[in-house]
């Protein structure tokens, strides 16, 4: 009896190892569960926790906020910002003005509405860390575009099924593009942010579905029109067009063959339908700051 308890207890054990995954978290709180293989001090290298014979990714540790490690420990990578006379401030890192008398400097604090225009990186903050001096920015223009080219018989999986990261999603239509001899052309919407620059990329449908409850306010249970002017507002003035709250826009996380995910900017649910890829819809481009 005692003998078939331990073995019960060491097969438990090794389910939850086999099972236990690293969580990197970014600086615009964007979270990977991943398993990390070689960290340097320049770069971390990790597999997806969802496909773990799949491609090795790099990220940079300077965008790396930390990584809760499968075994419970926290490893934080976030560098703060020198007082003057010491190493200089990262030159991307936005900074407000010192206060008198203080020579700390502080990094920016940004507000949802707000226009970014750092780098050569334009557009409205749609989304926030927690510090809110990370997130994502939205383009100024939106253009109506197919997802995809291919229709019956010849629909396509692609493999753009990353619900949280459009990034990643970007990723995996490049490998395809490269995979089946293809053009970016037979992608119209992932075109045309990538055309915008590096950095662009097609929201998935969580990052949208924030944007969404971003532009009403951060919730979409009441209307709130101030919230939605100042949103609009903002693109008027930096040059933009108005966002649209009675079509849907596409996402870059694809459902099935025939279709991808889409969402509005709406109040009146359902925040998500399914459209087919070779249908035009709305498209917005989004980059992290």
């Amino acid at each position: 009896m005692k003998r078939s308890l331990l073995l019960l207890i060491a097969a438990f054990f090794g389910v939850l190892t086999t099972s236990a995954q690293d969580l990197i978290v970014k600086n615009d709180s964007m979270k990977i569960e991943s398993k990390v293989i070689e960290i340097t001090p320049e770069q971390v290298r990790y597999k997806r926790f969802s496909n773990p014979e799949g491609p090795t990714y790099v990220l940079p540790t300077l965008e790396i906020h930390y990584i809760r490690y499968a075994n419970g420990e926290t490893e934080y990578y976030t560098r703060s910002v020198p007082a003057s006379g010491s190493e200089a401030p990262v030159a991307d890192v936005p900074t407000a003005p010192a206060i008198p008398g203080n020579d700390q400097y502080v990094p920016k604090e940004y507000e949802i509405g707000e226009l970014y225009d750092r780098n050569g990186v334009k557009g409205i903050v749609c989304l926030l860390s927690e510090d809110k001096r990370h997130g994502l920015v939205l383009s100024l223009d939106e253009i109506y575009l197919h997802w995809s080219e291919f229709r019956k018989p010849d629909l396509r999986l692609v493999g753009a099924d990353n619900r949280t990261d459009g990034q990643a999603n970007m990723e995996a239509v490049a490998r395809y593009i490269a995979e089946q001899e293809l053009s970016w052309t037979d992608f119209p919407a992932f075109k045309w942010c990538r055309d915008k620059g590096e950095g662009w990329y097609l929201p998935a449908i969580d990052e949208l579905l924030t944007i969404g409850h971003n532009y009403n306010g951060g919730t979409r249970m009441h209307n709130d029109r101030q919230a939605r002017n100042k949103f609009n507002g903002a693109l008027k003035d930096a040059g933009g067009e108005r966002m649209d709250r009675m079509v849907y826009y596409f996402s870059s996380t694809e459902m099935d063959e025939k279709n991808a995910y889409t969402s509005h900017m709406s109040i009146e649910p359902p925040y998500v339908v399914e459209i087919p890829k070779y249908n035009k819809f709305l498209v917005r481009a989004v980059h992290r700051f």
